[in-house]
């Protein structure tokens, strides 16, 4: 079964079949993402690492982002638009040299 989600999740992480949970460690920088945090949110992978991701996020419906960190339950692939954070996403690459 495929990992990537096309709309929000409907089940909360306690109820997601283990089969369905990827590894945290499979996810890469700038991935876009759906994290569980009182409720299924957009987010943009930061760093993964084989127990966790940390992830930023929105958590709620204003413009404001979060970071926090996240087993695997609650991250699943995300295919919708987000366009806030993955413009943000491109940022990730591109750095600019200190002057």
């Amino acid at each position: 079964m495929s990992n990537w989600t096309t709309s929000t999740p409907t089940v909360t992480p306690p109820q997601r079949d283990p089969a369905d949970v990827a590894p945290a460690e499979s996810y890469r920088p700038a991935d876009p993402v759906w994290v569980y945090r009182d409720g299924w949110r957009a987010g943009i992978i930061e760093a993964a690492s084989p127990r966790a991701v940390t992830v930023t996020y929105r958590p709620g419906s204003h413009p404001g982002t979060g970071v926090d960190t996240f087993t695997a339950p609650y991250v699943t692939s995300r295919a919708d638009s987000d366009p806030g954070l993955d413009q943000r996403g491109l940022y990730l690459v591109r750095r600019s040299p200190l002057v």
